[in-house]
């Protein structure tokens, strides 16, 4: 005798997995002059910024 908890659920659909950039999408930025060559400054629209330090310059 087949009970209603017993009953199978439908399997869902597997998602849709986004794409990654590739090397095309990579930059090589400024380095902070303050922490060194392994530091990047990230690119904003008036500034670069350093995360690390703090440290900023205006575009």
């Amino acid at each position: 005798m087949i009970m209603a908890d017993d009953k199978k659920k439908p399997a869902a659909a597997p998602k849709k997995k986004e794409k990654k950039a590739g090397p095309k999408a990579y930059k090589p930025g400024k380095s902070c002059p303050k922490c060194g060559a392994g530091y990047r400054l990230a690119e904003h629209k008036d500034r670069r910024a350093c995360g690390r330090c703090g440290y900023f310059e205006k575009k």
